[in-house]
């Protein structure tokens, strides 16, 4: 796993660009929420901790990570943000619909930030097992909604250029 020796939540802020201007969005997928919200608030908890003010952080909840991509496109096109993080979790079956549902995502995430000038960054877990999932969302490998929250910091920096 290429988390095996990464805890997700490390960043040295000292070396992020200044992120107190910025406006941030966070779509969440209900869908596995148990993994969702742990993502949720290391994201909004990095974002915090970097200078973005409590009221330049805007939360917009969508059913599962399939529809992430409609939440973030509807945040782009009628809120002010500079970065959008759509937040999932996907966690493998006994079916092909992980596999689906996984890809879709990917993909439509893909194609926003080809569309938009608008940075979407994709915090959405793709895990074999929820123990994965539970690792990678404030367990033993830190938090990938930490390390999506310096993404936009880090992207919103560069869409300005």
């Amino acid at each position: 796993m290429a988390t095996a020796n990464k805890n997700l939540s490390d960043y040295d802020k000292s070396k992020l660009p200044q992120a107190g201007h910025l406006r941030i969005g966070l779509v969440v997928s209900e869908w596995n929420s148990q993994i969702t919200e742990n993502l949720y608030q290391g994201a909004y908890d990095t974002l915090l901790d970097c200078g973005v003010s409590e009221g330049n952080i805007t939360r917009l909840n969508v059913p599962g990570s399939f529809e992430l991509t409609f939440g973030c496109k509807k945040m782009i096109k009628n809120l002010e943000v500079d970065a959008v993080i759509a937040i999932g979790s996907i966690i493998r079956g006994e079916t092909k619909h992980f596999d689906f549902v996984a890809s879709a995502t990917a993909q439509g995430i893909k194609d926003l930030n080809v569309t938009f000038d608008i940075p979407t960054i994709f915090c959405v877990l793709t895990d074999e097992t929820l123990q994965q999932a539970i690792d990678r969302s404030g367990g033993k490998h830190g938090n990938k909604g930490s390390e999506a929250a310096v993404a936009a910091i880090k992207m919103a920096a560069l869409s300005a250029i």
